[in-house]
């Protein structure tokens, strides 16, 4: 398994609708019902997309600036049985996890435990002696925006000690003792590494792990109660949206485990509710919008601005939209057995999310025929 989260940001939206509840195919088991929950509106939108994709669920919301206005989900848990998805259950993010570890890291910068342009000399003071040269001064603004010349991964399963602090730790040294792919700031290069040293580098100056941390200065906050780490549900029991691989068969395992390793959390291993990720992104899209909120509106200001010449920030892919009135923030996330994507206008105050539990391109191109969808809905509300 492998960790993706790119979207790039020429990555075009779908604008066809299809409005006929259709059923999903019998190959794989596929269940002949078409079981829906929430806004008649959404899914009723929702349904013929995922009987022409042949996902086994999608979970959808419109959020605004106040709150979430519309929210539904059609489908089952897991392909071959009739066990549906509720509004409550529970998502796996992938590299939407990406921006959570950024406003981590902003709220640090706030608390003067961090600065925006801490070095990673200053960071790991420990090991910067053995720092390669070229790694010494690359700081966190270039690890979260993907500038700090790191790989895109690295062999994961070395890393797999109990202690995940200390693990990464660990990568970080290795990884850093090392040439960069290129001079940090110079160019673009996504890395999930550049996030779990981004992470260690957190770690480091609060003492405390990235898990204890983002629980402490992010969800608990934000009232995000569901949040947790790797895959869903209970093991063997189809409690939760069970993962399923891009050719549509359920994963052989659910549950915690079946996911990446877990020194990859800070990257893209959070895992909660619709309606929790929409708290995240709503308390984004009023950053967005000059105003205050987890962090402050400078903050928002860091954390949404791509680098010059660039179209990534931190977390975001930052582009213009004339559906959404100029520019628009947008990431999606998937772990191979799971597809989450995310859009926000800030000019329009809409946010639109989907949820799928399916990986692979198949349920990306569902994903963003969902958004289009979602975005009628949008349009028609903001017109009212």
């Amino acid at each position: 398994m492998t960790l993706c989260g790119r979207k790039k940001s020429s990555r075009m939206l779908f604008t066809a609708l299809a409005f006929a509840c259709a059923p999903a195919s019998a190959r794989a088991g596929g269940s002949q019902t078409c079981p829906a929950v929430g806004d008649p509106a959404v899914t009723a939108r929702l349904a013929p997309i995922r009987g022409e994709f042949d996902v086994p669920a999608i979970a959808a919301a419109i959020a605004t600036g106040g709150g979430v206005e519309r929210i539904g989900a059609v489908g089952v848990r897991k392909r071959g049985t009739d066990v549906p998805v509720a509004l409550g259950d529970l998502w796996h993010l992938g590299s939407d996890t990406k921006a959570m570890t950024s406003a981590l890291i902003a709220r640090l910068v706030e608390r003067k435990r961090l600065r925006w342009t801490t070095t990673l000399a200053e960071a790991f003071p420990g090991f910067a002696a053995a720092m390669n040269p070229g790694f010494r001064d690359a700081s966190l603004l270039d690890l979260l925006s993907h500038r700090a010349g790191l790989p895109h991964d690295v062999d994961y399963s070395r890393y797999a000690g109990s202690d995940l602090k200390a693990e990464r730790l660990r990568l970080a040294g290795d990884v850093l003792s090392g040439a960069p792919l290129s001079p940090p700031g110079s160019r673009f290069q996504y890395s999930n590494v550049g996030y779990i040293i981004a992470a260690a580098a957190a770690e480091a100056a609060t003492g405390r792990s990235w898990e204890t941390e983002i629980k402490r200065e992010v969800f608990a906050p934000l009232g995000m109660d569901s949040c947790g780490f790797g895959g869903v549900g209970t093991p063997g029991e189809i409690d939760e949206p069970w993962p399923h691989e891009a050719d549509g068969r359920p994963a052989p395992r659910n549950g915690p485990d079946e996911d990446n390793p877990p020194v990859l959390d800070p990257a893209g291993r959070v895992h909660c509710s619709l309606g929790d990720w929409a708290k995240f992104v709503i308390d984004q899209l009023r950053g967005a919008q000059g105003m205050s909120g987890l962090l402050s509106a400078q903050s928002y200001r860091v954390l949404q601005t791509p680098a010059e010449g660039g179209g990534y920030a931190l977390g975001w892919i930052v582009a213009r939209r004339d559906w959404g009135g100029g520019t628009v923030l947008t990431h999606i996330g998937s772990n191979t057995l799971n597809v989450a994507d995310v859009w926000i206008a800030p000019n329009r105050d809409f946010a639109l999310l989907v949820c799928i539990n399916e990986g692979g391109d198949r349920a990306a191109q569902a994903a963003d025929r969902a958004i289009a969808a979602l975005l009628e809905l949008a349009n028609g509300r903001s017109s009212r």
